[in-house]
């Protein structure tokens, strides 16, 4: 299965409350912060509302 590699890029001042809110539950917590991540719809939806902020790079899995 593939995954993604999301590193938050920029910094959340200024940003909305959701959307700091959103980079904590994906588990980044600063600039240069990086997680991987299943490749499903729930986690594309949260990339996508914070994709100003993050850069996205896709894993394929070996499985």
């Amino acid at each position: 299965m593939a995954r993604l590699k999301v590193e938050q890029k920029k910094s959340t001042i200024g940003c909305k409350q959701n959307q700091r809110e959103t980079l904590r539950s994906l588990g980044l917590k600063r600039i240069g912060d990086v997680v991987v991540k299943e490749d499903r719809p729930e986690i594309r939806g949260m990339v996508h509302t914070v994709r100003h902020l993050v850069a996205v790079e896709v894993i394929e899995g070996d499985n």
